[in-house]
């Protein structure tokens, strides 16, 4: 198996934490969307990252396809419960951190345009959808060492990748200050080998 990924894709990064954490061997290759010549398109035809390639041709995508395929490929360490009830409270978790993640990747190609052609409105948009976000994550954290169930699991692996990135793209909101449940959270996950090896690049 093969992944195109991109070095600080959160959604990428939620993978690779998966395949460390079940110990699953995949082949990483990484892409620059930007480039003409970017392979991606060729695998998955909305062009974004991750990709998984099977050992077959076919290609899986996105990360949440990915990541249950990826869980359910041993028994070891499941981290999507096989309890329906549990499942859903973990992809809810899940849902939301990544709902995070869109609205802050859609800020940050927001302001990467030409400042003239920047919306305020849209930037301040989506930063409403992460602060909400992140009160919600921070509320539901109290009390608990993991998000579900007191065990480990995709939901605390999207958690931590989400938080990742605004740690990488917005330092500024210093966002560790006004969720203390969620700091005290990221930096149990971060002494995880699976996150030190997948640590966004500045």
């Amino acid at each position: 198996m093969k992944l195109f990924y991109t070095v600080n894709s959160p959604y990428a990064r939620k993978v690779r934490i998966v395949a460390l954490e079940k110990r699953i061997q995949i082949g990483l290759l990484e892409v620059v969307l930007a480039d003409p010549d970017c392979p991606v398109k060729q695998y998955n035809p909305l062009g974004k990252v991750p990709v998984l390639v099977l050992p077959d041709g076919e290609s899986l995508y996105d990360s949440r396809v990915i990541v249950e395929y990826l869980d359910n490929r041993t028994p070891l360490a499941h981290l999507i419960p096989q309890d329906p009830t549990a499942k859903i409270k973990v992809r809810r978790w899940e849902a939301l951190a990544d709902g995070v993640c869109d609205a802050a990747v859609s800020v940050m190609l927001e302001q990467r345009k030409p400042e003239a052609q920047q919306s305020s409105a849209h930037i301040e948009k989506q930063f409403d959808k992460v602060t909400r976000g992140l009160n919600v994550l921070n509320l539901d954290l109290a009390k608990k060492k993991w998000c579900v169930n007191e065990k480990f699991s995709l939901a605390d692996i999207a958690l931590g990748c989400a938080l990742g990135y605004l740690d990488l793209r917005f330092a500024h909101l210093n966002w560790q200050e006004s969720y203390p449940n969620l700091a005290k959270h990221y930096s149990v996950l971060v002494k995880r080998a699976s996150f030190k090896q997948t640590m966004p690049v500045a």
